[in-house]
């Protein structure tokens, strides 16, 4: 298996949380682990979501085709706005569909469903005779049965997910497009001015940016305003645009995310908080000194993407983070290397890898009011299908996409096509022929039976040849781990006032200094009372254990 089994996302009770509770007998529950072997039933009703710029399911050509390909019918009830409303509406009533698709249930909703009988249990169908395509993605993907495995040990709804990674682009390993979300960049046209190398460590980076904030590079060799050179600009805690990429040298990277910012899972399977650690207090303290020195942008703490890529553009800065070069440089790309992770005072240097997007299981969900739930499921079996999940996903063959290339693989219509053919961008049209749902597009689909983005190409090359040749580990919290109501109570009472009290004092002690080692202590202190630090770390922990569980028994 690739490595996915640590590189993989999700969010935490993403998606649509019911206010209402649910009604009605809990028929079905002393069933779970038993397959319906009912097949009478072949029509079925279906409440669900779609694009603002669906025209609805009915004449959906990849949905018919699939239907009669099942031998089943479906009435379909599908809306852009107000689904929270009617869904709610729905179950208050126990007035249900045959199924749910599209809404987002949560993992609390799921749990919440599942154990009252509105929602049935999928496990005994995630069988070769019911569902062989999902099957054996789950098989050869055992996270992601864990991800979608309630803490009950009971399956509720079918995943769904884009895992768009290095896989994609032929590379041995599957990293997630979200490993590094950091890209760093440095003028080598001023260094090169400058007689200095691309630095390799960050001393060797605070020569540089100080030699271009005293020569005012802007202004010396672009011919800018004099004093316009910023020597390094970046955003604060920004996901591809920050300042955290830096904090490598010092064994670590805290990039923003939907977990707690500064989450780790260590080697050992351990799960710690990074901004507790002797390493975070010294980096904070180090690049200190440099927003002292006025190397590090003063408007860092209160700048969006806009101004940052204004001044960029413009040629006044020196080093920035960003995906991509030519995006936020402009006309002066060509002056400009990526920075290679640079080595801290120590010698060494740690990225902790990170991830984004997930996978959930709250798009597609079959009711207790479903006399044949096989028949159904052999209907979404097809969806799991590479070929069928990208016109799902995009739009149908001879619509969306045009015509393969030599290997078979699938080319999307150009905007300049689009335009000529219906009037309309390639995105407008895809709007109108996306189907919501259970769906899963795997990193080697993009190598067998669609190419992917030019720009996500791009960005996967770098990160593949350039980047993760840094990393030493690929452990990384998995953002899919289900947890139990208590746990989210608790997550739900903390977490925010926990990464607020951090990012707040990280950003005073980069201004002011610090923290002395009465500040750290209190710090520490306020962290463990005031914000719970402590229920936190033993949630993930036993969330972390279970998701683990559930994965080695595959």
């Amino acid at each position: 298996m690739r490595r996915w089994k640590k590189l993989i996302s999700c969010t935490l009770a993403a998606g649509l949380v019911l206010t209402m509770t649910a009604c009605g007998r809990k028929a079905g529950y002393e069933e779970r682990g038993t397959a319906n072997t009912d097949t009478s039933q072949t029509e079925f009703s279906i409440l669900g979501g779609m694009s603002a710029l669906s025209k609805g399911y009915d004449d959906n050509v990849v949905l018919n085709q699939l239907q009669e390909e099942a031998g089943i019918k479906i009435d379909w009830t599908t809306m852009s706005e107000s689904l929270a409303e009617q869904v709610n509406i729905r179950i208050a009533g126990d007035e249900l569909p045959d199924a749910f698709l599209g809404v987002g249930f949560s993992n609390y909703d799921l749990s919440r469903y599942g154990d009252d009988g509105t929602f049935i249990d999928l496990t005994p169908y995630l069988t070769e005779e019911y569902m062989p395509n999902l099957t054996k993605i789950l098989e050869e993907n055992p996270d992601i049965r864990s991800a979608i495995t309630m803490d009950d040990g009971y399956i509720y709804g079918l995943p769904s997910g884009e895992r768009m990674g290095t896989g994609g682009i032929g590379a041995d390993e599957d990293y997630s497009i979200y490993t590094i979300p950091q890209f760093s960049m440095i003028n080598k046209a001023w260094l090169d001015e400058l007689n200095l190398e691309v630095p390799t460590t960050l001393d060797e980076l605070h020569t540089a940016l100080k030699a271009f904030k005293d020569n005012d590079m802007s202004a010396t060799y672009y011919g800018n305003a004099p004093g316009s050179t910023v020597p390094m600009s970046t955003g604060f805690d920004e996901w591809c645009w920050g300042q955290n990429i830096f904090y490598a040298g010092f064994g670590f990277t805290n990039w923003p995310n939907d977990v707690c910012n500064d989450l780790v899972l260590r080697d050992d399977g351990t799960v710690e908080f990074v901004c507790v650690s002797d390493e975070y207090r010294e980096a904070i303290t180090y690049f200190h000194d440099w927003y002292a020195e006025g190397l590090m942008d003063i408007e860092m703490f209160s700048q969006d993407s806009t101004q940052l890529i204004s001044k960029c553009s413009q040629g006044n800065v020196g080093v920035t983070t960003w995906w991509y070069i030519e995006e936020v440089m402009g006309d002066y790309a060509d002056d400009y290397v990526f920075l290679p992770v640079l080595d801290g005072p120590d010698g060494t240097h740690n990225v902790t890898v990170r991830t984004g997007g997930g996978i959930t299981s709250g798009q597609l969900c079959i009711t207790k009011m479903c006399k044949s739930p096989a028949n159904l499921l052999k209907f979404f079996d097809m969806w799991y299908a590479p070929e069928n999940v990208m016109q799902l996903q995009y739009g149908p063959i001879g619509t969306y996409f045009t015509e393969q290339d030599e290997d078979g693989v699938w080319q999307s219509i150009t905007d300049e096509e689009c335009q000529k053919t219906y009037g309309k961008s390639s995105g407008e049209l895809k709007g109108e022929c996306e189907v919501w749902g259970p769906k899963l597009i795997l990193s080697d689909y993009y190598l067998t039976t669609f190419k992917m983005e030019d720009r996500a190409i791009e960005r996967l090359t770098d990160l593949n040849e350039f980047w993760m040749p840094y990393v030493d580990s690929t452990a990384v919290y998995p953002v899919d781990c289900v947890f139990t109501s208590k746990e989210l109570d608790d997550i739900d009472w903390y977490k925010a006032d926990f990464e607020t009290m951090v990012a707040e004092q990280e950003g005073l002690w980069l201004k002011n200094g610090g923290p002395t080692d009465e500040e750290w202590e209190s710090y520490i202190q306020r962290l463990r009372d005031k914000c719970g630090m402590d229920k936190l770390l033993k949630v993930y922990q036993d969330a972390y254990d279970r998701y683990t569980e559930v994965e080695s028994e595959e």
